[in-house]
C-alpha cells in the first residue's frame, strides 16, 4: 500500500526543484495554497485523477512518479534527453529561465515557444516590473 506522505514528499520535492512557491503551484492548478500544503502533508489521501494529471503536468513529471509507482521523474511529454525543447537554442534559453529566480514560472509556460517568443516575453515582463519600481 502506498504511503500518502511519500506522495506528498514527491509533490513538495518537485515543486521546490522547479523553484515554485506553494502559491505559484496553486495558481497553475486553480487551487489555493492550503490545498497544495494539504497535498504535500498527506492530508488528502485519495488524490483524484482529475487533480493528479494536471498536478504532474505542472510539476513537469508523471502521475506515476508522484504516486510512487516509478522513480523516473521524466515526463512522457519529453521525447529527447535535453527536455521538451527540440531546438538547442530554445533549450538553452529555457534553462536560463529555469535557473533565474524571477523567471522560473516561464520555464514551464514556455514549452511550445520559440526562442524569440521567450525573449519577447521576458522583455515584456521586465518592462512591467520596471513600471512598479
Amino acid at each position: 500500500m502506498r504511503n500518502p506522505m511519500r506522495i506528498g514528499e514527491r509533490i513538495k520535492q518537485r515543486r521546490l526543484e522547479l523553484g515554485y512557491t506553494a502559491d505559484a503551484l496553486a495558481k497553475l492548478l486553480n487551487k489555493n495554497r492550503a490545498t497544495i500544503y494539504r497535498y504535500e502533508n498527506g492530508d488528502i489521501e485519495n488524490m483524484p485523477i482529475d487533480v493528479l494529471e494536471p498536478l504532474a503536468k505542472a510539476l513537469n513529471t508523471t502521475p506515476a512518479y508522484l504516486m510512487g509507482w516509478t522513480d523516473s521523474q521524466q515526463s512522457t511529454d519529453h521525447k529527447d534527453t535535453k527536455g521538451y525543447y527540440t531546438d538547442p537554442e530554445a533549450a538553452e534559453f529555457a534553462e536560463y529561465l529555469r535557473t533565474r529566480p524571477g523567471a522560473r514560472m516561464l520555464f514551464s509556460a514556455a514549452k511550445d515557444m520559440s526562442t524569440e517568443e521567450m525573449e519577447e516575453t521576458v522583455k515584456y515582463i521586465e518592462f512591467l516590473k520596471s513600471k512598479h519600481k
